[in-house]
């Protein structure tokens, strides 16, 4: 996990996590009457962060260096023991596959922090990391070989449809009852999902946090506001600092019906106020679309399966655009999780094409039983059954061959098609099977052409090379690609 640092160890890598623990007995409750926060500085700039309480008398804070060189830090707190403490760590170069968080590029487009390319192909587990550590490993095992670069997950624990059980763990003290105390935290919860962040980072993979959501049988859906508060706090406190977060305020934000729209207006704005780095932040919905375009949205998180709005949405928010649903691979009775495996990598194929992003997830009925249901990819995680995960791979590596920048679509293409203009065009398509098909490509610039078949994952180069207005004969068959690359 995190770098925990002794009072000999100076080191720490940019963008990785220094922390450092303090001993402090306090009176009363130390979630709500202590004020512990920590200053950073490099040279004349200065980044205040939180600290929090994390049990047994231990006080925590991390911090993610953006610089390398020397910082200093100081503590603040109301409590004499944790005050004014103080100390220095070198920030050294990265290491490894360390590129730091990814951030919005090119108005459209995402990248990671030191220009290296970044496109997200993620999938959804929405409840894998409250499951049993047989299970829990099993999806991190399927995860290491799946090619997804994101994952989408709820923090508290879900109750729905093929999702019924008790959690291990919950984010608050409950007594006999089962009520939860509002006002203490559960430290053993957060540092279970703080683990599974971290192993997520270690495979290169995004992890987007949903902090609220409505499928809830324990009560986190009608906390009080000053509740909801103190629990975004509380969680950027300790979350902030791992480089591969992103933050989502709710899965089907308008489904919460003891929410309004100014209570996730207030969300966004306390996330941000308290993530001295910035990540990422969307929110996603059912049926009422929020805002993406108000300053506080990085991205805008769709669940819809019209890729035909792509071009309006990409005007009206100025932002990237991520399909995070668009449906699911499977083949449960619901309508919503059945559609085929060649349906869900046609939809990506739409997405990346049009100049978004989708996202996966897999509802196929299995008879393995945990919590005594069966365990579905998008709600428990375990083993991937169904066959686009592959595919979606296959796409993701055409991408990462492809420019700097990310794609941009083409007004009015024939087929669906994106470019980086003048160096490289991609179209798809879909379900059309001409066997001779016309491309417009710039006069005098000499191409490569490659014709793609995104089921069987082959890319087939075309002989000899192409310019300007170009004919090339097809197979006549349906879902195909075809590719012009630049020759230099």
């Amino acid at each position: 996990m995190a770098a925990q640092l002794t009072r000999a160890e100076f080191q720490i890598e940019r963008w990785g996590i220094f922390e450092q623990a303090l001993q402090a007995t306090v009176p009363g409750n130390p979630f709500t009457d202590v004020t512990f926060s920590v200053q950073f500085r490099f040279g004349n700039r200065t980044v205040d962060t939180q600290g929090f309480y994390d049990g047994a008398d231990t006080w925590r804070f991390r911090f993610s260096p953006d610089a390398e060189g020397q910082w200093t830090w100081t503590t603040r707190s109301n409590i004499k023991a944790l005050d004014g403490q103080t100390g220095r760590f070198t920030c050294s170069a990265p290491t490894g596959n360390n590129h730091g968080p990814v951030v919005v590029r090119n108005t459209s487009h995402f990248a990671y922090a030191d220009g290296t390319k970044y496109f997200p192909f993620g999938t959804t587990c929405y409840a894998w990391n409250h499951q049993s550590d047989e299970l829990e490993q099993q999806t991190l095992d399927t995860l290491r070989t799946a090619g997804f670069n994101k994952m989408r997950m709820c923090v508290f624990p879900k109750w729905y449809t093929y999702n019924h059980g008790e959690p291990p763990r919950h984010p608050f003290e409950r007594n006999a009852k089962g009520e939860s105390d509002y006002t203490r935290f559960n430290p053993a919860f957060f540092q279970h999902l703080e683990m599974r962040v971290w192993q997520l980072a270690q495979m290169g993979i995004e992890a987007d946090l949903i902090l609220f959501h409505p499928y809830d049988n324990w009560g986190y859906q009608k906390m009080p506001a000053e509740v909801d508060d103190r629990y975004l706090r509380y969680v950027t406190a300790r979350l902030a600092a791992y480089r591969n977060v992103w933050w989502s305020m709710a899965n089907e934000w308008d489904l919460m019906k003891f929410k309004t729209l100014a209570d996730f207006d207030r969300y966004f704005r306390i996330v941000q106020e308290n993530d001295p780095y910035q990540r990422l932040r969307s929110v996603h919905h059912s049926k009422v679309m929020y805002d993406h375009g108000k300053p506080w949205a990085t991205h805008a998180s769709i669940q819809d399966d019209d890729f035909s709005k792509t071009q309006l949405w990409l005007d009206t928010f100025r932002k990237p655009i991520v399909y995070d649903e668009c449906k699911y691979e499977g083949n449960i009775p619901q309508r919503w999780g059945n559609i085929s495996a060649q349906e869900m990598t046609r939809r990506f194929w739409l997405a990346v094409t049009g100049g978004a992003y989708a996202g996966h997830g897999e509802t196929y009925l299995n008879t393995e039983g945990f919590q005594n249901e069966g365990v579905l990819w998008w709600s428990k995680g375990g083993k991937l059954r169904g066959e686009s995960a592959p595919r979606i791979a296959f796409l993701r590596k055409l991408l990462e061959e492809g420019p700097v920048g990310g794609l941009t679509p083409l007004p009015n293409p024939y087929y669906p098609g994106a470019a980086k203009t003048g160096e490289y065009y991609l179209y798809y398509l879909d379900n059309h099977q001409p066997v001779e098909a016309e491309f417009v490509l710039p006069d005098g610039v000499k191409f490569q052409a490659e014709v793609i078949d995104p089921w069987k994952m082959t890319v087939q180069p075309v002989a000899g090379t192409v310019t300007g207005k170009t004919k090339l004969k097809l197979p006549g068959a349906p879902y195909l690609a075809v590719r012009f690359r630049r020759i230099a």
